[in-house]
């Protein structure tokens, strides 16, 4: 069992209660019994967590909504197992919608998973997308220094010149300024 997996298994079987329908869904290895427990009315939480990881793991682009959705959620640990069940989907509305959540100001508490599944899927949105919300996590007291401190390795990461001028903004904050460093290193010289 996939170490991803093991986990969500882990960590759901406690919200599950040693229910029946959990057994079920772990077991289950038709792709349409895992679909058709994704849209069932009534399924809790938990349930809709593990049946959109193990669709979106397998590539079964069914999953694809309730992974966004997932991907967007209060608890980080559901959306860090979003993203991963993302970044193997292979969907190609994944970056679009990444970015659409890492940008949106409303969210930008849940933002931190949509930062980095942008740089894990190299896609030509993640750097327009780092840059803007970069941009808005430099005003001075800004509460989302982590969501900034992604933004900044993961332009690193990237490496695209276009991020020059806002991580050279991000070398005025304590926070970021070492970060930042190391990414402007990374990035092609002038």
């Amino acid at each position: 069992m996939d170490e991803a997996l093991r986990s969500l298994t882990e960590r759901v079987r406690s919200e599950a209660g040693g229910s029946a329908v959990y057994e079920r869904l772990v077991a289950a290895e038709d792709p349409d019994e895992l679909a058709a427990a994704l849209t069932e009315p009534g399924q809790p939480l938990w349930a809709r967590e593990l049946v959109a990881f193990r669709l979106g793991v397998a590539g079964d682009r069914r999953a694809f909504e309730a992974l966004v959705l997932l991907l967007n959620h209060r608890d980080p640990q559901r959306c860090a197992s979003a993203a991963y069940a993302l970044a193997r989907l292979g969907d190609p509305r994944t970056a679009r919608a990444a970015a659409a959540l890492a940008t949106n100001e409303l969210r930008v508490a849940y933002a931190l998973h949509p930062v980095r599944l942008l740089v894990e899927l190299r896609a030509p949105e993640a750097v327009p997308a780092l840059i803007t919300t970069l941009e808005r996590r430099l005003r001075p007291h800004d509460l989302y220094r982590r969501v900034a401190l992604a933004c900044v390795e993961g332009l690193g990461a990237l490496g695209d010149a276009r991020a020059r001028p806002v991580l050279n903004e991000a070398l005025a904050h304590p926070a970021l300024a070492e970060a930042a460093v190391r990414a402007l290193a990374r990035l092609p010289k002038e």
